[in-house]
């Protein structure tokens, strides 16, 4: 087998491949023996057909069939003996195939980039300084307050917050929409369930009044036929429920927070906060650090494995979507390759990245940290054993939580010659940074 290979451009090789005459021929003779053997052709008892008629019946798809086994048994020697290590699967093409002559094919593949890492110890790493203040506790404990708040009617005007039973119909230039109707609909004003104008309108409004509220619907709006446009609702208040959040002594509220009192409370909420906290900067740490990873070491990435990796972007993001039940051909065109090319690329190229520190630097697996990992996930459920038995008997799950693991072993190889420059900000700039900005 002669085997030679040509670097067209960039990452993209072709491999060519000759193959002798001799072995073309002993390989369809001996898919016509094997076909000899249990043949059916008229006039003759099966595997008794002279070999004459076997050929003459058979000659054409035996030799395909030749052809393709030898293709497919000599392209795995052909990378070796060329020293190339494809990223992703081939294209095929069959340049020369005769009776009596050589087999001759191409096979065009992309290969994985050569990379040379550089620019590890120039990281500029901001790294944010936080304190748990009184107020953050504060704020979290009205949270769970809230979360057990109910509702008593009440005769005074709506406010926000307040839970409200109402009737309405919207009109569009004194016509009305479908979906711009609702009768006894309850909802708590302020917490976005409906758009701001209906809401705000309804504010100072008491029960058993009727009014009427222009709605402005934004330009992005779902419904094509609402979008941009002002449509007046009729609306009738039926009833008015202030919330009324547990005190913070109450034993029902702190039973359901497995606490005996609101210093414990306040205990395990500064914890809980800690936790939070602890966890946002190592996300900012990791997020800095890959993306300087990325900008220091820009890389050719194979097409073959974009086109890999936006399949599993799409499933995400139909999973997100509740799309998953939709036709695939709809998804596909709903969610179209497109969306996700430039995600993907920087996705294969940040892995083909992390590969080579983990190379460069020999990086080992810690399974204490996998371990400690699991610990740390199954403490947000109820029944935390039950959760790590799950993922241990996953081994999809268990691969997809060593895989992170590994990673923060890299950022923190990549971060050990740094020295982060503190940032001083609040819980709340750290947590809500898109709010705060």
């Amino acid at each position: 087998m002669e085997v030679q290979l040509e670097t067209p451009g960039g990452l993209l090789r072709q491999l060519k491949v000759r193959i002798p005459a001799e072995n073309v021929t002993k390989a369809v003779e001996q898919r016509l023996r094997q076909l000899s053997s249990r043949a059916k052709v008229p006039g003759f008892r099966p595997g008794k057909a002279p070999q004459k008629v076997i050929e003459q019946q058979y000659g054409a798809s035996a030799r395909l069939d030749a052809v393709s086994d030898l293709v497919q048994k000599s392209y795995p020697e052909a990378l070796g003996k060329a020293g190339v290590n494809p990223a992703g699967m081939p294209k095929i093409d069959i340049t020369a195939e005769a009776p009596g002559q050589p087999l001759e094919y191409t096979a065009s593949f992309e290969v994985y980039p050569e990379i040379a890492l550089q620019g590890l110890d120039s990281f500029k790493i901001e790294k944010p300084s936080v304190l748990i203040q009184d107020s953050d506790i504060d704020k979290l404990i009205e949270n769970l307050r809230k979360g057990r708040r109910s509702f008593e009617a009440v005769s005074r005007a709506v406010a926000s917050g307040d839970s409200v039973s109402i009737d309405f119909e919207g009109k569009l230039d004194g016509v009305p929409f479908d979906g711009g109707k609702g009768e006894k609909v309850e909802f708590e004003v302020g917490a976005g369930q409906f758009l701001p104008d209906l809401e705000n309108g309804i504010v100072g409004h008491s029960a058993g009044e009727t009014f009427d509220v222009s709605v402005s619907f934004p330009e992005d709006y779902r419904a094509e036929n609402l979008k941009g446009k002002t449509a007046v609702f009729t609306v009738t208040v039926h009833e008015v429920k202030e919330a009324k959040l547990p005190a913070l002594d109450d034993a029902d509220f702190l039973t359901a927070h497995n606490v005996d009192s609101a210093a414990t409370l306040r205990d395990k909420a500064r914890s809980a906060l800690e936790g939070e906290r602890d966890k946002a900067i190592r996300n900012r740490l990791k997020s800095q650090a890959l993306e300087q990873l990325l900008a220091q070491n820009p890389i050719e990435v194979p097409t073959a494995l974009i086109e890999q990796e936006i399949p599993r972007l799409r499933e995400d993001a139909a999973s997100r979507m509740n799309l998953r039940n939709v036709p695939p051909e709809k998804r596909d065109e709903l969610l179209p390759n497109s969306l996700f090319e430039q995600t993907a690329r920087r996705r294969v190229a940040l892995g083909l990245l992390i590969g080579e520190v983990i190379k460069a630097q020999n990086i080992q697996l810690d399974a204490a940290r996998v371990d400690k990992a699991l610990d740390e996930l199954a403490a947000d459920y109820e029944q935390p054993e039950e959760v790590k038995q799950y993922y241990r008997s996953n081994g999809q799950m268990m691969q997809s939580l060593r895989a992170v693991s590994l990673e923060d072993q890299v950022v923190e190889a990549l971060l050990a010659s740094t020295t982060p420059i503190e940032q001083p900000m609040s819980l709340e700039q750290l947590l809500n940074p898109q709010a705060q900005a």
